[in-house]
């Protein structure tokens, strides 16, 4: 059942196991908000991720905007002319960080946010509110000050992508799981698309192996994985960057796109 490939009716069959699940509304998530946290991400076909939800549906719930609950993410990355933030993920610096404007498209909510991944595998969010996504202004410069250790002024906008995705909420600890699909990025006049798979990231206040979702991870052996929708877009849409350490892990999403879509390639 690919999405990418079979249209309608595997979104239909998505949405009704999707509808299956107990619901939570976003007032009701500010509880496990989680800025602060632990992450474990796996990719996987989008195949597995039919079982994986029959498997682990008694234990969440799911997001639902108003009955919609595969929601619609827009986010555009910003970095210096040379790659900042790139190059601190891809040579492994244990303090890296993200900056991007994200548009939460079903409820028309956009935020300035800044991901600090610190010495300690953490994950450190930060977000301003913003009226809507476009160039960084006076407020959102002060921001960058306040949690980057760059010049804000330096930043210029570098990628965006779009992709659906779908949120548990666990029933019994703090824990949520983001599963985004229908991933694409672009720059000026490039795009490329990853048809067929599925990032799934589990956010914990601390890691435990006591999640059921990584519990499901561990019987369909599926390993967790180092990997950031930035970088994997910089590493398809530029020339001229540094790319070894990525070579594994995008190695592995092209296999995955090609066991959905066998003629298909990502560069």
């Amino acid at each position: 059942m690919n999405i990418n490939t079979t249209g309608k009716q595997s979104y239909q069959q998505l949405e009704q196991l999707l509808s299956r699940f107990s619901p939570i509304s976003l007032a009701e998530m500010a509880d496990v908000s989680l800025l602060d946290r632990i992450d474990t991400k796996y990719l996987m076909q989008v195949n597995d991720l039919f079982l994986i939800l029959e498997q682990v549906r008694s234990h969440y719930r799911i997001l639902d905007i108003n009955h919609v609950r595969l929601n619609r993410y827009h986010t555009v990355y910003f970095d210096e002319t040379d790659f900042t933030f790139y190059n601190q993920h891809h040579n492994k610096h244990a303090n890296r960080y993200k900056v991007r404007a994200r548009e939460y498209v079903d409820t028309n909510l956009a935020f300035f946010e800044v991901k600090h991944k610190t010495n300690k595998k953490r994950t450190i969010k930060s977000r301003l509110p913003l009226d809507k996504i476009g160039k960084p202004t006076d407020e959102v410069n002060d921001f960058v000050d306040h949690y980057v250790p760059i010049d804000s002024h330096q930043l210029e906008a570098k990628l965006w992508n779009d992709y659906l995705r779908l949120t548990l909420v666990s029933q019994s600890r703090p824990e949520r799981v983001t599963i985004d699909l229908e991933l694409s990025f672009g720059h000026e006049q490039n795009q490329v698309s990853l048809p067929g798979m599925a990032i799934a990231e589990v956010k914990q206040e601390h890691f435990s192996q006591d999640s059921h979702f990584i519990q499901q991870m561990r019987q369909l052996s599926i390993r967790r994985e180092s990997f950031s929708k930035y970088c994997a877009g910089v590493y398809l849409l530029y020339d001229d960057v540094k790319t070894n350490n990525f070579k594994p892990v995008m190695r592995k999403v092209q296999q995955l796109v090609q066991q959905e879509a066998p003629y298909a390639s990502i560069y």
